[in-house]
């Protein structure tokens, strides 16, 4: 794809990362279970922390704690959670990868004029790592992490402040994510509309979420969009 049609006011599409772009499970999984070990508690598997992925960092390693023995004190637990960022952002895409379809449609999206951008509520720097591990990084406009602003999705700050970043208005904009948090983010920040993977991290059932859109692929995402811009 080159181009898409009747594209006046269609000019960006926003994603989130985890879930959308790239399955980064693994990884987490691997930080988890490193801290864990150190802590002397059990490993946590794969579909366990698929579903504590989508909070944020300290959440993440809250629920893993929370599983693996309990909760400490605040004081204990946010030591831990840096601890965890130490090991994750030291590597975070050794077993990562992009969804299949992705990078194809990113390159065509760009190549069609459009601007991209990521809101995540993983943190900055393992972001742009991941990123550019994963040979992205150069199709973006602009990124935000979960650190960029005092609130996270599904505050729609995160996302407006995308938006500013990369110059577009809302309602020029597509929000593409995967899971409840991404869905109220973009409609809190009035995005025309937002779009929806079938295969990422949602903890509710898809169908529940005021959507516009299921896509069962990342390379989907073409044909969704010229269907919005005909709209």
């Amino acid at each position: 794809m080159t181009s898409l049609p009747n594209r006046k006011s269609l000019r960006a599409v926003a994603f989130d990362l985890d879930g959308t772009l790239v399955d980064s499970a693994a990884d987490l999984m691997h930080a988890s279970n490193a801290l864990l070990a150190e802590l002397g508690r059990p490993p946590v598997d794969l579909p366990a922390v698929r579903s504590f992925i989508g909070d944020g960092v300290a959440k993440l390693v809250e629920r893993v704690l929370a599983a693996t023995g309990g909760l400490p004190g605040a004081e204990e637990t946010a030591a831990h959670t840096r601890r965890f960022l130490a090991i994750y952002e030291a590597d975070p895409s050794a077993h990562s990868a992009l969804y299949p379809g992705v990078a194809e449609t990113l390159t065509a999206l760009s190549a069609a004029g459009l601007k991209l951008g990521v809101c995540t509520n993983k943190p900055m720097a393992a972001t742009r790592r991941l990123l550019a591990d994963l040979g992205i990084a150069d199709r973006f406009t602009a990124v935000v992490g979960g650190d960029s602003f005092p609130t996270r999705k599904p505050s729609p700050e995160p996302v407006l402040g995308l938006l500013a970043l990369m110059d577009v208005r809302p309602e020029d904009t597509v929000f593409v994510g995967d899971n409840e948090h991404d869905v109220a983010a973009a409609r809190a920040a009035g995005v025309a509309r937002v779009l929806v993977l079938r295969y990422g991290y949602a903890r509710v059932p898809l169908d529940s979420l005021p959507h516009d859109g299921i896509l069962e692929r990342f390379g989907d995402l073409t044909g969704a969009l010229s269907a919005a811009s005909a709209c």
